[in-house]
């Protein structure tokens, strides 16, 4: 199968810890993966066993922007310059497209190996705010260079994307929310922790997004019981105490072979999930989307900062699939 996965929660669900422990899952079964830690506070990278040096030192997609845009434009006759395309801007015949498993300039500059005890994985981060973005700017400018990379890229068979979100309901202050085959929403068995659902929920709702809740911190039968009444359906499994995670949050995690067995059940339900969406995967309604995205940024804000018409980008015979010709 081919996937784009995403973890979502509110802050404190442990969105983060979940989608670590997927990444591991998946590479340790040998799937080539690639990760990325979309939300501008970094945790990705320890959770994956990089120590505070080695994580700081991962290159920020958001401070690589100019790159991945030129990049990304290749010969698109629609795009006049990289300082015209914005977080949205959709391909069009003459784009570069990015492939999960093939060598690429996005790679070099932004993709750094994570060495995982079952196998390794590509981890591409936005970047952190810093002082020189304090009180001047938003954290869209450093998101809004992962929405760009995955407007353009495609996945093939046997490959995963897994992205770990902004928390709370922000990602839906661009269309990112619409890039995945499955999200996963993260929620602790409280009122605040099923909150975050209800909003992803009626904002997705008229998007065809793919949602399935994971419970996590649940402690026994009364969880569930309250994540069902509260999410019904869409609650596909719950998660509780593990000795493996705590021991990962000391920065001293066993091999990942020795995760409790009911949690590993857990994460080949999450794939399983995710894998069988693959049949309802429409690249037509995936480009529309791109489209729409891209019309709503453009007169709410992008015509008037770059000085162009946005809406000229478009192409209109142009669908993103795995059958577009490899990126030149």
């Amino acid at each position: 199968m081919n996937m784009k996965i995403a973890f979502v929660g509110k802050g404190g669900s442990g969105k983060t810890t979940l989608s670590s422990l997927f990444i591991r899952h998946l590479a340790a079964a040998g799937a080539p993966v690639v990760a990325i830690d979309a939300d501008i506070n970094q945790h990705l990278g320890p959770a994956l066993g990089l120590d505070e040096d080695q994580a700081a030192a991962l290159p920020a997609m958001g401070d690589r922007l100019p790159l991945i845009k030129d990049h990304l434009r290749g010969t698109n006759p629609r795009i006049a310059s990289a300082e015209t395309m914005i977080k949205t801007t959709p391909p069009g015949t003459g784009s570069r497209l990015v492939r999960i498993s093939e060598p690429d300039a996005i790679y070099d500059a932004c993709a750094r190996p994570v060495e995982l005890d079952g196998g390794a994985v590509r981890l591409m981060v936005t970047g952190p705010f810093t002082e020189a973005d304090l009180g001047v700017a938003c954290y869209h400018s450093k998101t809004g260079a992962v929405e760009l990379f995955l407007n353009h890229l495609v996945d093939g068979p046997g490959e995963y994307v897994v992205v770990d979100m902004t928390a709370g309901s922000d990602s839906f202050a661009s269309g990112m929310f619409t890039r995945f085959d499955m999200t996963f929403l993260v929620a602790e068995p409280t009122r605040k922790g099923v909150s975050v659902y209800r909003q992803y929920k009626e904002y997705a709702r008229d998007f065809g997004v793919t949602l399935k809740v994971v419970g996590n911190k649940v402690q026994g039968p009364e969880d569930v019981d309250f994540l069902r009444e509260e999410v019904g359906d869409d609650l596909l499994v719950t998660v509780g105490h593990s000795d493996w995670v705590r021991a990962m949050e000391k920065g001293r995690p066993p091999r990942f072979a020795l995760l409790e067995n009911g949690n590993v059940r857990a994460l080949e339900t999450l794939r399983d999930a995710a894998d069988a969406t693959h049949r309802l995967r429409d690249w037509e309604r995936y480009t529309r989307q791109m489209v729409h995205f891209h019309l709503r940024n453009a007169q709410s804000w992008g015509n008037e900062r770059t000085g162009a018409d946005l809406a000229a980008q478009i192409d209109p015979g142009f669908v993103l699939g795995e059958s577009v010709a490899a990126p030149a």
